[in-house]
């Protein structure tokens, strides 16, 4: 018997990789360490496939991109100390992006602990306010029940990052436990009580509009919440970043809440009598600054679902708040019923045609690169399950203001705002969605903060198409900069390497842009190549946005300081 049991036991490592593939985890994407070789030993047992990174940060924005597309925790493992601080960068967007992930850092021994150990660090300061919780695994026999928690804790309610430490000597330490179970994911659903009020306040209104937001959502769902916005004819708009929530081609589609918003959107939304925000918080940039809606009550009817209880009341009194997630609130919408006489319909065709006016035609720009005319060559083009990513910067405006997302599950953005993103989210897109074109638009400074997971697109075999977009500066910063010290240039100009040299010393297809006419055949070149893609596109540094130059902004700062 006691030969029996001593078979039976396995390391914390080994329990660790059991109970991720028992709660479903997909991938783990990593940077090794020696902080976790008994984790990495385990893994070359396991089916669980591993993607190798190239830093922590890039590691940890994959696996939050996974966990955008999946629903289910995106899975990271790095190192100790300077590995955790890396990763840090995903675990912030996993947070405000509303994201499912769990990082896994390999810990000092426990032994050594409060003394300043090699690397030490305690996690639960350094993630606490960034993350849902933060814990660090004492006993290799916990193991089950912790991993169980972490898949829970980081699906349930507003989803989010979790972040486990793992002391070297316990992923060594043995155990004799249970078999790994997956862990319960319960979802809040609407009262039948509070789906009768909301059907009352829609029946009411004259001028009502719908926000999509947050995350949560699947493809059924957006599919429900479109059919919802056909039988009532309502106008529909999407939060920052959320755009593939509901079809761009879609007469009830009224534009999306971003930056460099419509601002008839913004007018639109401000005299509307009802507001139904399902899924989102309507945060910093939808708002517009925490300026759309009065705080703390609104003055239209607000009606907020979403699937954290915490987040309703927040910042905004709602006059309806419904505990939901966007899967079962759009379920409950089904058994709706519209008004026998629809009111608001002129309203709806009046927000989509504002919609078109605003994104149909992009305007000309000074240089040889028109980016208005790329982004019409790029609609025309992409079959609509394509993925398209980014980053931050000034750049992203084309892509979200021009482009036409009809699919759920074909943008991968950050809310956060977070350089760096689109490279490593591309990836992710690529490994899980091999036979889709998936899209990373980058500027130069956003593709720089995570270029070295080009090494990981070419060992993974991810043939991603890179569109860099190179105006020699650090663009959104810049035109901060001459709006608020016109003339006064400091920190903010680039030197930057041939990128399409650069792919190809990856084993990748590059190719440059300099004029529009080059772009619709290098893009097609790019794409039969069947590998990993990059095309450097030169854009005029005056071209800051669609609707205005650096030269027009500093003047307008300098005959505003006159007086």
């Amino acid at each position: 018997m006691t030969d029996v049991a001593a078979q039976e036991k396995k390391t914390g490592g080994q329990l660790l990789v059991d109970a991720l593939e028992a709660n479903g985890a997909e991938r783990v994407f990593c940077v090794p360490g020696e902080s976790y070789l008994a984790v990495l030993d385990a893994l070359h047992d396991a089916s669980l496939p591993v993607t190798v990174c190239r830093q922590e940060g890039g590691a940890a924005m994959m696996a939050e991109a996974w966990g955008k597309m999946s629903g289910k925790p995106g899975i990271c493992m790095v190192t100790r100390g300077p590995g955790a601080t890396n990763a840090s960068a995903g675990v912030h967007v996993a947070q405000q992006d509303s994201t499912p992930m769990i990082l896994f850092i390999g810990q000092i021994e426990r032994g050594m602990r409060g003394r300043d150990a090699f690397q030490e660090v305690d996690y639960t300061k350094m993630f606490g306010s960034i993350a849902k919780w933060v814990a660090e695994i004492e006993d290799a026999e916990r193991v089950p029940e912790m991993i169980a928690r972490a898949f829970s804790v980081a699906c349930s309610g507003r989803p989010g990052p979790v972040v486990l430490a793992l002391p070297e000597d316990m992923l060594v330490e043995e155990a004799d436990v249970a078999a790994a179970k997956p862990a319960c994911h319960v979802e809040t659903h609407p009262g039948l009580g509070q789906m009768a009020d909301l059907q009352k306040m829609l029946w009411a209104a004259k001028r009502p509009v719908v926000i999509a937001g947050g995350s949560g959502w699947s493809e059924a769902a957006t599919a429900r919440l479109a059919r919802f916005a056909e039988r009532f004819d309502l106008p529909v708009a999407c939060s920052f970043r959320r755009q593939m929530l509901f079809d761009h081609n879609h007469p009830n589609y009224a534009g999306d809440l971003g930056l460099g918003v419509n601002p008839k959107l913004v007018e639109r939304i401000r005299d509307a009598d009802l507001i139904l925000l399902a899924g989102g918080r309507l945060s910093e940039v939808p708002s517009q600054s925490y300026t759309l809606l009065d705080i703390p009550a609104p003055a239209q009817t607000f009606v907020h679902v979403h699937a954290g209880a915490e987040e309703l009341g927040r910042v905004y009194q709602p006059s309806l708040a419904i505990h939901a997630s966007p899967e079962t609130f759009t379920a409950a919408l089904e058994g709706l019923q519209p008004p026998n006489e629809i009111v608001w319909s002129d309203e709806t065709r009046a927000a989509n045609e504002a919609y078109h006016a605003w994104s149909d035609q992009p305007p000309a720009t000074q240089g040889p690169l028109q980016m208005g005319e790329v982004m019409t060559w790029l609609r025309h083009n992409l079959k609509p399950d394509a993925i398209m990513t980014n980053g931050a910067g000034n750049y992203a405006t084309w892509l979200h203001r021009f482009h036409r997302f009809q699919r759920f599950g074909t943008q991968l953005a950050p809310t956060c705002g977070s350089m760096g993103y689109g490279l490593p989210a591309a990836v992710a897109a690529k490994i899980r969605h091999p036979e889709r074109d998936v899209v990373c638009f980058a500027g130069d400074g956003c593709l720089q903060m995570t270029m070295n997971e080009l090494g990981t697109a070419m060992q993974a075999e991810a043939a991603v198409i890179i569109l860099c977009i190179d105006n020699g500066i650090y663009g959104t910063i810049r035109m901060h900069q001459e709006r608020e010290y016109p003339g006064r240039v400091s920190a903010t100009m680039m030197a930057n390497p041939d990128f399409a040299d650069l792919i190809r010393a990856y084993g990748g297809h590059g190719e440059t842009v300099r004029e529009t006419s080059e772009f619709g055949p290098a893009f097609e070149r790019a794409r039969a190549s069947g590998k990993l893609s990059l095309l450097h596109l030169h854009l005029d540094p005056e071209v800051i946005s669609p609707v205005t130059t650096l030269s027009a902004i500093r003047e307008n700062a300098l005959a505003k300081a006159k007086g």
